[in-house]
């Protein structure tokens, strides 16, 4: 039996995988989803969320369990799997990143999130990042007293960003069924904004020692096909996968999503 711990992506939560953890358990293995910090039932406060924060609470599940997990992640959740491998590289059997931020060491989300003006997700979120605002909080988070500062005076509305509400179909559900767009009506959150902007600390002794693999999204609206090849031509995986979908097969073909995750059981 292999137990897969599933991250969730960006404004989503635990929930996104309800489609996907059946198909799991019927093959004799087991299926964890996460509600990252601030997201579906945890309640820690939105605007304090840290990477340190989503961090810990993986590593908080894997410590819990005996044997090796694979550790799958969606979208902008890819850079919490990388630091968790680094950190539990022992406990780790595979990184799976569907469509997800594959960020090298000494590298932030946001010096690859920058980059993808095509994304309909970069295009709609509110507060707005202009380009020169992004780079001004990139270059704050290389010092950290500027970083402690920026945190400490920026005010609570502005430290977390939301999806707009009519863009949710295109972006995310343009290939799913009708009656997920009205879930996410009802359960879509806002995100925390500086954790796209930590850096990672990864090692080739830890977190280059675990197996990775890449789902690609050929029709993905949110986190483009062309930033996915980008970023794993700068952190090239062991093995890549194509999936002819939009951001969310867990919920557009989740058959075909687990049929890849098994694998690797």
């Amino acid at each position: 039996m292999t137990t897969f711990i599933l991250i969730h992506g960006s404004f989503h939560a635990a929930w996104n995988w309800h489609k996907v953890i059946p198909l799991i358990e019927e093959s004799n293995n087991l299926a964890i989803a996460i509600d990252m910090p601030g997201h579906g039932l945890d309640t820690t406060p939105l605007h304090n969320v840290t990477l340190r924060n989503c961090v810990d609470k993986v590593i908080q599940q894997i410590d819990a369990l005996d044997e090796k997990v694979i550790l799958v992640a969606h979208s902008r959740n890819g850079m919490v799997i990388s630091q968790v491998a680094e950190e539990r590289s022992d406990k780790i059997k595979r990184l799976i990143y569907l469509a997800s931020y594959l960020i090298p060491n000494g590298k932030s989300m946001m010096d690859f999130g920058k980059l993808d003006t095509d994304s309909l997700v970069y295009q709609n979120v509110y507060p707005k990042f202009s380009q020169k605002r992004v780079d001004k909080i990139n270059q704050l988070y290389k010092n950290s007293f500027a970083r402690f500062l920026l945190k400490q005076i920026t005010p609570k509305k502005q430290k977390t960003h939301k999806l707009d509400i009519q863009i949710f179909k295109k972006a995310l559900y343009h290939d799913c069924p009708h009656e997920i767009t009205e879930l996410a009506n009802a359960l879509l959150s806002p995100e925390p904004n500086f954790t796209g902007f930590e850096i990672l600390t990864l090692t080739n002794e830890n977190y280059g020692s675990v197996p990775k693999t890449y789902i690609e999204c050929l029709q993905d609206r949110a986190v483009t096909l062309s930033l996915q090849r980008l970023m794993q031509k700068e952190s090239p995986c062991d093995d890549v996968y194509q999936l002819d979908c939009g951001h969310s097969p867990f919920f557009s073909m989740p058959d075909k999503l687990v049929e890849i995750f098994l694998k690797f059981e």
